[in-house]
């Protein structure tokens, strides 16, 4: 895998620091965020002093039971070649449901869900990185994500989901500790057990964000600095292995690029720390090793005891420390870490495939495939299992058995309050012409009106929603908002010519007759 370095997630409102910041070897950019046929030219100046991009993508909603489309596929693929990156990665999450599959309403969550540790969920998810893996033109990395709810009736640990899915798909992992912190305050997982199952060798590179807690919960937000729990998991992950890369993320409430520089020594100076103790850790094992060998050999010369061949197997030990030393970087083995012969959970509980013979069966069987008919079966389960979750958080259907109906609410309000920031960051008229009543209006009408569609639709219909009902009540930022959403919801902006302004102002007249 390629080294990248130590980064930091590029965004526009700190461009212009990222590009002075000492040390910075890469960046990551949100995929969707970007415009292939205009790049930033912050982005443009930092790949032209050779500053690896790298696109990072929200949409796919590989762990969703859809396949990814063809189009969001193929918008992805044109961003890496726009950017000239070595790779790309995504989320092992859903991000919408329901549909034809289902035969419900479409639902978008606006953010990134878990997905169930299941069998049927990982076959799906197997599928759906294959074809993603088809259709990018570099090798696709994808992240553990960060939860506040637990699915019930999973089958897998964090790490043994993620292991499987790296061994039957050769799909590199992009680890967030950040998301190991959140899961094992959320849900009770123990980041060390979750590090010892994942495949190592399959590390991309590495996430590193802060968040804040609340009422027991752990908030992800990427809009806090970094704690001491995140750093002491990135410092064990570095003891078991050195990452290609590291990133520091950070979306929201950016403070001084000191402070920025500050987090970026401190995640340095966590991998460092890991260092040491991996070489201490490889020390040990080499000599141990040396140990055995020798004893192995047995006494040539000298007593029963073997003291005659103590200088060998000092000689033996301390050449063995001498490669390490030089090595400097060698990585733990990990063969132990599979069965025998072949994966350590292929197969676990998977249950029968069908009566196939010949070449496809044995194609079938030596890469894990799910017979066809159990695909659709498994897609089709989970996708219930998907719009039930996601209804009872957007559209307030009730919450699914099983589920802590808490956090579901907890859950339902994050989901509420995201989606009128971010509406508020991609229509910042909205608030402007609605003033202090934005965020109550907006929150009222998220409770009934799910979103169906990107945030850009949702500013549009939450405006359609207000001026069907005859608000706001303000005549002045009524007639604002009705000119807003005219500009933009026709195919084409409205024209600002005089004659074209003539037109639009004698029809409205000729209406009211």
């Amino acid at each position: 895998m390629e080294r990248l370095g130590t980064g930091i997630g590029w965004r526009p409102e700190i461009a212009d620091a990222v590009e002075r910041m000492p040390g910075i070897d890469w960046v990551e950019a949100v995929a969707e965020n970007v415009c292939p046929g205009h790049l930033p030219e912050s982005l443009e100046r930092l790949r032209e002093r050779g500053v690896t991009v790298v696109p990072h993508g929200v949409s796919l909603g590989l762990g969703g039971a859809d396949r990814p489309t063809e189009d969001r596929l193929a918008a992805l693929a044109e961003r890496v070649e726009a950017l000239g990156s070595p790779l790309v990665t995504e989320h092992i999450a859903f991000v919408r449901a329901g549909g034809a599959l289902t035969a419900s309403p479409h639902l978008e969550a606006g953010h990134l869900l878990p997905v169930p540790r299941t069998r049927d969920a990982l076959d799906v998810l197997c599928e759906n990185v294959r074809i993603a893996q088809d259709s990018l033109p570099v090798p696709l990395a994808v992240e553990n994500i960060a939860a506040l709810i637990s699915w019930p009736g999973e089958e897998m640990t964090e790490g043994q989901f993620l292991y499987e899915l790296a061994d039957r798909t050769g799909v590199r992992l992009l680890i967030d500790v950040a998301n190991l912190h959140t899961n094992h305050v959320n849900r009770g997982e123990d980041p060390a057990k979750a590090l010892a199952e994942l495949p190592l060798e399959a590390i991309a590179y590495v996430h590193v964000a802060g968040g804040f807690e609340r009422d027991g919960v752990w908030h992800d937000s990427h809009a806090h600095p970094v704690p001491r729990p995140v750093l002491d998991i990135l410092t064990d992950l570095a003891s078991r292995v050195s990452p290609p890369g590291v990133l520091l993320e950070r979306d929201e409430n950016f403070p001084e690029p000191a402070e920025l520089e500050r987090e970026l020594g401190a995640i340095r100076r966590a991998l460092e720390t890991g260092a040491v103790e991996r070489v201490k850790t490889q020390l040990l094992e080499a000599g141990s090793a040396a140990m055995r060998r020798a004893g192995a050999t047995g006494p040539e010369h000298g007593d029963a005891l073997g003291e005659g061949n103590a200088s060998g197997r000092t000689r033996e030990a301390r050449g063995a420390e001498s490669e390490l030393l030089a090595a400097g970087s060698a990585e733990r083995p990990r063969e132990e870490t599979r069965a025998a012969g072949g994966r350590l959970f292929a197969g676990d509980g998977a249950g029968p495939r069908g009566e196939e013979t010949g070449a496809v069966g044995a194609t079938r069987g030596a890469f894990d495939l799910p017979h066809p008919s159990e695909g659709r079966a498994a897609r089709e389960r989970l996708g219930l299992a998907q719009a039930a979750l996601l209804s009872a958080l957007v559209a307030g259907t009730p919450v699914p058995e099983g589920f802590d109906r808490v956090r579901v609410g907890v859950q339902a309000r994050a989901l509420a309050a995201k989606r009128a920031d971010v509406v508020a960051k991609v229509a910042p008229e909205l608030p402007v012409i609605l003033g202090e009543d934005y965020r109550t209006t907006f929150l009222g009408y998220a409770q009934t009106h799910p979103m169906t569609d990107g945030y850009r639709r949702d500013a549009l219909t939450f405006a359609e929603h207000l001026l069907s009902a005859g608000r706001p009540g303000d005549t002045q930022a009524r007639r604002e908002l009705r000119e807003w959403w005219l500009e933009r919801s026709g195919p084409a902006p409205r024209s600002r010519r005089p004659v074209h302004r003539l037109a639009r102002a004698t029809r409205r007249v000729l209406l009211r007759r």
